[in-house]
């Protein structure tokens, strides 16, 4: 498994293979929705070096001060998807090559990731409170008092942080669309080994 230094190159970013499990090490910057929405939006963004800082995580932390330090409680990465109508604008606005979040992105985010020689990251079966142990550092904080704890822009030091899946590749191809297309080539196979027939039809659950 690679351990990948922040920040990553776009040389590096198109040498790794859909589906490789990696960690990252270095510098890396939170947000949620406010930051999506604010920068493409209303163009307010962290005031962040975004050539040294070029790894985005899609988190809403729990965060704890120390005396004048903060610590994180727990990171569990959120889900990724619903960035989808920011995500490309986000990517090319900053240049961004690496991204790690949960679950997929879409075609416009993979097709940006593709523009600046980026990846998409995924996390597998790891817990917030796992990969908290993995920060090293609580580097600074941005917008704290006007959006909060959760949506704040935080900057952290990772060590040896995942591991991730290559979800999204630098080329553009998506590990969850290409699994999709699979299944639905697989199953009319499956379907007639469990003796289903082509006629049937699933339930309509009216919610």
């Amino acid at each position: 498994m690679k351990n990948i230094q922040l920040p990553m190159s776009p040389e590096t970013a198109r040498e790794l293979k859909l589906g490789e499990l990696v960690t990252v090490s270095g510098l890396l910057f939170t947000g949620r929705s406010r930051l999506h929405i604010r920068a493409v939006e209303e163009d307010i963004y962290p005031p962040i070096d975004y050539e040294k800082i070029n790894c985005f995580f899609h988190v809403g932390p729990v965060m704890m001060k120390e005396n004048e330090d903060w610590q994180v409680v727990s990171c569990e990465p959120t889900s990724s998807i619903r960035f989808e109508r920011y995500g490309a604008d986000v990517v090319k606005k900053f240049n961004l090559r690496t991204l790690i979040g949960k679950t997929t992105m879409g075609p416009r985010t993979a097709a940006a990731l593709k523009e600046v020689g980026g990846v998409y990251l995924s996390k597998i079966g790891l817990s917030g409170n796992s990969l908290r142990k993995q920060i090293k550092k609580v580097h600074n904080v941005y917008f704290l008092d006007e959006l909060g704890k959760t949506e704040a822009t935080w900057i952290y030091e990772v060590e040896e942080f995942g591991p991730f899946f290559v979800a999204i590749d630098a080329q553009g191809n998506n590990y969850f669309e290409q699994l999709a297309d699979d299944v639905s080539q697989r199953l009319p196979e499956i379907e007639n080994e469990l003796g289903i027939g082509q006629d049937y039809e699933f339930t309509e659950v009216n919610a």
